[in-house]
């Protein structure tokens, strides 16, 4: 079953600049998400999106494709995630390539693995959803949430002073790493947000939006606290010294 995963990668970035190729605990950022694609052996093709010749070259020598460059429309400050990915699609449809099955791949997404993606494509293909998206859990209940109206600090919905953490609702937020979808519905839609989606829980300890020097220093420590973690779950020391991966 044909896929594709769209990395989209614009050269500019107002507030880091240059971020999608900023060294992350040792390599490009963007090298991560483009090796998690390409280990999951999930895509016919992995390509990055981008209008810079910088991030090409280093799309390339990570392994990804760069088969043409984004149009001056999508490399925009105000051109969205789906405008990239109608303009991505469309273009190889006119190629002759059609994909039913699709992943938006966030450039910036070290916590992404390849095991995550194959999780994420597996839950997609055997549903009737047409989109997945990684979601987190906020930390804090946000029923309790306060505002602060004529200089004064309220309950923003007073109803729930009283109630116990465990007995309010959980909500959640789009993680910002991936999203699966169906190409023929998200056509229809022409945005990823709609239709019937299916989330994808992810720990708030391998979510970390990227969007200031301190978050990006957040987002290294949250890193290698994941390493960390999953060096330890793969290695199963056996009775006889032998390491087996679990």
């Amino acid at each position: 079953m044909r896929a594709i995963a769209v990395i989209p990668a614009r050269g500019g970035s107002k507030r880091i600049p240059r971020k999608n190729e900023k060294e992350f605990c040792g390599k490009p950022i963007l090298a991560y998400s483009v090796e998690a694609a390409l280990a999951s052996e999930l895509f016919d093709t992995v390509m990055v999106s981008t209008e810079d010749e910088r991030i090409a070259a280093l799309a390339v020598q990570y392994g990804a494709q760069v088969p043409f460059y984004r149009s001056a429309a999508t490399a925009g400050d105000y051109a969205t995630t789906s405008d990239t990915l109608i303009e991505v699609l469309t273009r190889y449809r006119k190629r002759g390539e059609e994909f039913p099955f699709a992943c938006c791949l966030y450039p910036t997404a070290p916590f992404v693995t390849a095991r995550k993606l194959r999780e994420g494509f597996d839950r997609l293909r055997t549903s009737q959803a047409e989109v997945l998206i990684p979601v987190v859990a906020f930390s804090y209940p946000i029923q309790r949430a306060l505002v602060i109206r004529q200089e004064r600090l309220v309950f923003e919905h007073p109803q729930y002073l009283d109630s116990r953490s465990q007995d309010l609702e959980p909500h959640y937020h789009d993680a910002g790493q991936f999203y699966f979808f169906r190409v023929e519905p998200f056509f229809r839609h022409r945005r990823l947000m709609a239709g019937d989606v299916l989330p994808y829980e992810v720990s708030e300890l391998e979510v970390q939006d990227i969007d200031r020097e301190t978050d990006w220093k957040l987002a290294e420590i949250k890193y290698r606290l994941m390493v960390e973690r999953m060096e330890r779950e793969c290695e199963v020391v056996s009775a006889d010294g032998s390491r087996t991966g679990r």
